[in-house]
């Protein structure tokens, strides 16, 4: 698959994305965390110039950090635009969502506002899409809860493709907009948090007084907050909650005094939070809630010490970050899965089946010696064999060779069967009746393949009218069989629009084997359909 196609650039959005987002937790400071906004949209974004805006407390904004262009980072840093004049800004132009674009058709009444610019020159634009060096693109940033008070503006020019963003790139930017007023309101916590327990050891009365500052950051905190019980036989037993964390778990805070978070996080995850450190530890884990659901979080731990005594309890932030999972989770699906049928495309069944597949060309003369050898780190990995696409030291480490059966005889081996599909007819449904009914002719397609294989088959669509199947523990019979039953599947009329139409298929069966790659194992498969279609008759050909 070219590397420009759609499926690739959604995968490379995402990959940046989560790079830029990872980066904010990062930093240290308020100020870092800030540069770290600004530098994240020019190193992963595709921006040349980016700014970071931040509302002051007497609501107008100042320009707190910029990257992109060192003249520009110290004509205007520092420099404050009144909030009436950011208001407008974010009233005008067109609503790209939460972001704000303002053409320069509309930007030139803007020139002689108070909002600290830096003019950029450059050609009138050629196409319609292309950027004009006045085109202003504003990313609001605001604090999370029912408030949603604005807690500053991201302003970005000069995209290095030279065209305005796409829905693509829209979205890329909303969702790091989001994510950096987190990371913005995260580090203003921490920071007054650090300051509460610096005093906090310094002397008796100034504990007192910080006491309460803590309290009302602690009770106050728009994302939840917790303290635990640190070290003894109440190990990560779980003190005091604050009343964002029992809203966000749906449980009182006298329930969860009961629990620790070991008690609360899904199984899948307890190997995650035992490998988080306690000091400056963070993770990404999964929390009960009250109704059996589970709710994906950001856990930030900080240890509260005694100049004294030592370590005395764990202040744990945890932050719900369930939207940003279901959209890294959303991008991650729509990158490897066909739009229309839902399968998984071209690339992910080669991903699945190059899983399968190693370098060593004699997995087939492996006896079981040999094959337990090779899965205990004993055996192959000194003689320079490595899986497809790996480099491990060990290579074979529990990896189950695929034999291809010998196809002249059935003697009851079993592999990993690839069966190639194409449809017949398909085209003139097409030419006949357009592209609305040949596409719910390729969604029940799907859909009757799907339900004729077993759980932990795949079924893929490689594009067109072409699909695959892999399905794994086959006898050379078994594949045929199957192959049988998928095409009575198909032939039956499809209806469409009160419309009944047929299509038949055509199906080559190929095997997977250690040593060939996954583009050979599916030209191979081809090659067999090919023969097996032109074996047949026209009239056993006719559908539609």
């Amino acid at each position: 698959m070219d590397a420009e196609s759609e499926p690739y650039v959604r995968l490379a959005t995402m990959r940046k994305l989560h790079q830029a987002v990872a980066d904010l937790n990062t930093a240290r400071s308020l100020a870092d965390t800030l540069q770290t906004v600004a530098d994240g949209i020019v190193a992963n974004l595709g921006y040349e110039l980016a700014c970071v805006n931040i509302v002051r407390p007497d609501g107008d904004l100042v320009v707190a950090a910029l990257a992109g262009n060192h003249a520009a980072e110290a004509l205007i840093t520092g420099r404050v635009g009144s909030r009436d004049s950011w208001e407008r800004r974010l009233a005008m132009g067109e609503a790209w969502n939460e972001l704000r674009f303002i053409p320069h058709t509309e930007g030139w009444v803007l020139l002689d506002d108070d909002v600290p610019q830096w003019y950029t020159e450059g050609p009138e634009p050629r196409f319609e899409d292309e950027w004009h060096p006045q085109d202003r693109l504003y990313a609001p940033m605001y604090a999370s809860g029912c408030d949603a008070d604005l807690l500053g503006v991201i302003s970005v020019d000069r995209p290095r493709n030279g065209r305005r963003p796409g829905a693509w790139g829209r979205e890329a930017l909303q969702m790091y907009a989001s994510q950096s007023a987190i990371a913005i309101s995260n580090a203003s916590l921490r920071a007054n948090m650090q300051r509460a327990l610096v005093r906090l050891e310094r002397e008796q009365q100034a504990l007192r007084a910080s006491e309460e500052s803590f309290r009302q950051a602690f009770e106050y905190a728009p994302s939840g907050m917790a303290i635990a019980e640190l070290g003894g036989d109440q190990q990560g037993r779980l003190l005091r909650t604050n009343d964002a964390l029992c809203r966000l778990l749906g449980r009182p805070a006298s329930v969860l005094r009961r629990y620790s978070f070991a008690d609360l996080v899904h199984p899948e995850d307890i190997g995650t939070l035992l490998r988080t450190s306690a000091e400056g530890g963070r993770a990404e884990l999964r929390l009960g809630r009250r109704d059996g659901s589970y709710l994906w979080v950001s856990l930030r731990n900080s240890v509260v010490a005694d100049a004294a005594d030592g370590p005395r309890f764990l202040l744990t932030h945890v932050e719900d970050i369930e939207e940003r999972k279901r959209h890294e989770l959303n991008l991650a699906h729509r990158a490897s899965h066909d739009a229309l049928t839902g399968l998984p495309n071209s690339a992910e069944l080669r991903t699945r089946l190059g899983a399968r597949l190693c370098a060593r060309p004699d997995a087939a003369a492996t006896t079981d010696v040999e094959a337990l050898d090779a899965a205990y780190g004993d055996g192959d990995e000194l003689r320079g064999y490595a899986p497809v696409g790996g480099s491990g030291a060990h290579p074979f480490d529990h990896h189950v060779h695929a034999v291809a059966p010998d196809t002249a005889r059935d003697d009851g081996a079993k592999g990993l069967a690839v069966l190639f599909c194409d449809l017949d007819g398909f085209k003139s449904i097409n030419d006949r009746f357009g592209h609305h009914t040949g596409d719910a002719v390729l969604i029940e397609v799907a859909r009757r393949l799907t339900t004729c294989v077993r759980d932990g088959d795949t079924v893929a669509r490689l594009g067109g009218d072409e699909f695959v199947v892999l399905a794994d523990g086959l006898g050379a019979a078994d594949a045929a069989d199957l192959a049988v039953r998928l095409r009575n599947a198909i032939i039956p009329p499809i209806r469409v629009d009160g419309r009944a139409v047929r299509v038949g298929a055509s199906f080559g069966i190929g095997w997977a084997a250690c040593g060939m790659t996954a583009e050979e194992v599916l030209r191979s498969a081809d090659q067999r359909m090919y023969i097996e279609k032109r074996s047949r008759s026209k009239v056993h050909r006719r559908a539609g």
